[in-house]
């Protein structure tokens, strides 16, 4: 969380979780598909907070080594991948203790969320997540084996805990009736726009929203 949020941003207070869905993990997967076509039409708060818990939120507070566990997992409980939201008015960084958004950055970067050889895709949509790998989050790890602190296992145990969260939104997405698109991102104007340590990395981003009408 950086020190000085923007101004022209306050911090969101997110709707409790509505667990009372109806369709099942087997239908969702049955329906799961990468969409790039999307509606303009935004996303209703109780669906982005849905959304955001599925990907990443506490879902028990006595998760591994004396912490709360999360609904996707992550090496030795870390915690090391950050997801970012990117909305028409600015981008907010998800606190999934407080299921809470905290301002990061005003205005409109959803176009720095995805790769340059794909910005007509899915431009009108009214979300996208980014993942943000921070490293140093390995070090304060539940369990400290030595993987952790060689940077070429650190590389495959970010990659498979971002795909975890991707999938988690993937199937949200289809049990909640929206569009998903996992894809590539601005990396270097997103470090400066997120401002981010040289300890955190951009990943992907991923976009959601309504199904082009």
């Amino acid at each position: 969380m950086k020190d000085n949020p923007p101004a022209e941003l306050q911090p969101v207070e997110l709707l409790k979780p509505a667990f009372k869905q109806t369709t099942t993990v087997f239908e969702a997967l049955k329906i799961r598909k990468t969409t790039r076509s999307f509606s303009h039409r935004k996303i209703p708060p109780q669906l982005l907070s849905d959304i955001l818990w599925a990907a990443q939120g506490v879902n028990r507070s006595n998760g591994p080594f004396e912490g709360p566990g999360r609904t996707a997992g992550s090496a030795s409980n870390s915690q090391e991948i950050l997801i970012y939201v990117a909305l028409e008015e600015g981008t907010y960084l998800y606190q999934p203790d407080h299921h809470k958004l905290v301002p990061i950055a005003a205005g409109d970067n959803r176009s720095l969320a995805i790769g340059s050889g794909q910005r007509r895709s899915g431009s009108v949509a009214p979300i996208r997540f980014i993942y943000v790998v921070d490293l140093d989050k390995f070090k304060a790890a539940g369990f400290p084996e030595p993987g952790l602190y060689d940077p070429e296992i650190q590389k495959s145990y970010y990659f498979v805990d971002t795909g975890l969260i991707a999938q988690n939104v993937y199937l949200a997405a289809s049990a909640l009736g929206l569009a998903s698109w996992f894809h590539n991102c601005n990396k270097a104007e997103l470090t400066k726009v997120l401002k981010l340590t040289s300890q955190q990395r951009p990943l992907f981003g991923h976009t959601v929203g309504y199904p082009e009408d």
